[in-house]
């Protein structure tokens, strides 16, 4: 595969219509084509029917939800790619949340060695974090996005009118990777969030907020595009959430990834308390406002040695030591921490009593 530019072009707009006709005017129609999940083609896809049908692009539904996030997917849009003829000058439309974008950015990059592709991010959680960075992946062997590329989508188009058609648990969950951007880059942006209203959103003032959000992810992959050193710090709250994560779908329970970034967060502050020096008291204001809006992932001590081990296959890894993204103070990152087995233990102690 070709070397990828190290950002895609991110498209804000309020007309997706008109914004992707003019992004794939430069294609056969024959060479386009749209993958999409169950949730999504019922309730994001009529925004853009009429351009879809107008040009003949033929589309592949998946189903929906991150037990679905499989090699197996994978192969449905293979097959559907080259059962209709779809070549090297191809492109692939991907609509829908974090999973798909992920999962169908996976298939088009490595398709006949990679195809354009083009993300629209249909909740709030895929316009933050899965839009940038060129991230492409799928879960394997039960853990979290085990295979997977770095290849940039041709372009990214951001609306707000898809978050319209969230229901509240999935807007929250998209808020989660907002929090951790605003802890480890920008306490501006994370005194904007607590003015938003979650339960009755708006729409401009959203937009702006995701702006912000956005360029603070770009602000880290553009500095370390392949995740070797700076941009480890997105991972802030991630290697706790994503053993929760596995956790849940292992258990046939899942829960939403931001719901178990948040817990991560938790569980992470405490760490960083003990590790970083972060201020005791804005760790307690910052518990209390997490837990207010996501509640609590329910862990027992029983469970305590499937999530470490879940931990220790982190990627983030290096030579079985356990590396942690820690924050001394709103606003400020330590990457590559370590921590022992004990300070995890005492960490998911903590979480388990809060």
């Amino acid at each position: 595969m070709g070397k990828s530019k190290i950002i895609s072009e991110i498209i804000f707009t309020q007309d997706s219509e008109v914004r992707l006709s003019e992004i794939i005017a430069g294609f056969r129609s024959a060479d386009v084509f749209l993958a999409t999940e169950t949730t999504v083609d019922q309730h994001c896809f009529p925004l853009l029917q009429n351009l879809i049908a107008e040009k003949g692009i033929r589309k592949i539904v998946i189903p929906a939800g991150e037990q679905h996030k499989t090699i197996h997917s994978v192969q449905l849009i293979w097959e559907f790619l080259s059962k209709n003829g779809a070549g090297r000058k191809s492109v692939l439309i991907n609509l829908g949340g974090g999973m798909l974008t992920d999962l169908a950015g996976f298939a088009a990059s490595t398709f006949k060695r990679g195809i354009d592709f083009i993300n629209i991010p249909t909740t709030l959680l895929a316009q933050v974090d899965a839009s940038v960075g060129g991230k492409t992946g799928f879960n394997f062997n039960g853990l979290k996005n085990e295979i997977g590329t770095f290849r940039e989508p041709k372009a990214v188009l951001m609306d707000v009118n898809f978050l319209k058609t969230l229901d509240n648990l999935n807007f929250i969950s998209g808020y989660a990777e907002m929090i951790k951007h605003g802890l480890i880059k920008s306490t501006n942006h994370l005194d904007e969030l607590k003015t938003l209203d979650l339960r009755n959103v708006g729409y401009q003032k959203l937009e702006t907020a995701i702006k912000h959000s956005v360029e603070i992810k770009k602000y880290f992959v553009e500095t370390d595009p392949e995740e070797k050193d700076f941009r480890k710090a997105l991972n802030f709250g991630h290697t706790v959430g994503h053993a929760f994560e596995s956790s849940s779908l292992e258990q046939k329970q899942p829960i939403l990834h931001g719901y178990a970034v948040a817990y991560g967060l938790a569980t992470e502050l405490f760490l960083s308390v003990k590790k970083m020096g972060f201020p005791e008291k804005e760790f307690h204001k910052l518990i209390q406002w997490i837990k207010k809006i996501y509640g609590k992932f329910e862990i027992e001590e029983i469970d305590f040695e499937k999530l470490y081990t879940l931990m220790a296959h982190d990627k983030k890894n290096v030579e079985g030591q356990i590396h942690f993204t820690l924050i001394p103070e709103p606003g400020k990152v330590a990457i590559d921490q370590v921590c022992s087995k004990t300070e995890i233990l005492d960490a998911l102690t903590y979480y388990m009593n809060s």
